[in-house]
């Protein structure tokens, strides 16, 4: 296969001296490297063991390493062999109160050409729950920065769910967070920044992909879907007219467990929120 070849310049957070870089990643190049983030949120509903649950907000921490491998990946087909170019991450979430661990995960990103279907990328992910995934997508850039969605963290929990069983939703969060839509906090992050073009890589399980968990998972609060947005970001430094690297995620994954009210054969499906903006170091 022929080798996919971008040209690029970028300077440092620092405005340094800009580099000439040539990459067989495409659009998922930029991503190479070490990012920290210290605006991260955690929303999650977990069994509370009482036959309800509880819902955890808390903030974090987060450093997110990305490095490639030299060469692509073969898959040999039939008539041809897929040459995938590959990035392995690394990254871990820390409590800002606590500083306790709160979340680590290995995984790879992957440009994936000559695709039977209409993607082009891929993340993978393996995480010590007992959870794996497979999420594939799209990408696309654009001039100026993202357009973030609304998202909305209310679960699907029946048609005859009991007055005040969602309330906790409702109820005012931790200065500065939006419990209902998180994303408001990444939009509120970039207000007033020039933020001259946008990378958005948007991967989901529903797209040929699928999750896998251990059977503790499985029974207790089954994990059925995931989707995520990345948008990396190229940031003007209003002090030095330098550009610099910004990367925002929006991630959802649904958890299953406890009948829904008046449909007891489905489980109520509770939105697992993460959000974060970090800059490339």
């Amino acid at each position: 296969m022929e080798k996919v070849t971008i040209n690029s310049t970028q300077t440092n957070r620092f405005g340094g001296t800009p580099l000439e870089t040539t990459s067989i990643f495409g659009p998922l190049t930029d991503l190479i490297g070490t990012w920290v983030g210290t605006k991260g949120w955690n929303l999650v509903a977990v069994p509370n063991q009482n036959g309800g649950f509880t819902l955890i907000v808390a903030p974090y921490t987060e450093t997110l390493t990305i490095t490639p491998l030299s060469t692509p990946t073969p898959n040999r087909g039939e008539k041809i062999i897929q040459q995938v170019p590959t990035l392995m991450y690394h990254l871990s979430i820390h409590d800002s109160q606590t500083g306790s661990l709160m979340h680590a995960e290995n995984g790879t990103w992957l440009l994936v050409p000559n695709c039977p279907s209409d993607f082009s990328i891929a993340r993978l992910a393996s995480i010590p729950h007992g959870d794996s995934l497979l999420a594939l997508g799209t990408t696309s850039v654009t001039e100026g920065p993202p357009v973030i969605p609304e998202i909305d963290t209310l679960p699907i929990s029946g048609p005859a769910t009991p007055d005040g069983y969602t309330e906790v939703y409702i109820e005012p969060g931790p200065p500065g967070f939006y419990k209902r839509n998180p994303n408001i906090v990444l939009i509120e992050d970039i207000k007033g920044q020039e933020i001259i073009s946008t990378t958005n890589l948007f991967v989901s399980t529903a797209n040929q992909g699928g999750i896998n968990n251990i059977p503790f998972v499985t029974q207790n609060a089954n994990t059925t879907k995931f989707e995520a947005n990345f948008w990396i970001e190229t940031v003007v430094n209003p002090q030095t007219g330098a550009t610099y690297l910004q990367l925002q995620y929006s991630q959802t994954t649904i958890l299953e467990f406890l009948p829904q009210f008046g449909n007891p054969g489905q489980l109520i499906q509770w939105p697992h929120v993460n959000i974060n903006t970090l800059v490339k170091q």
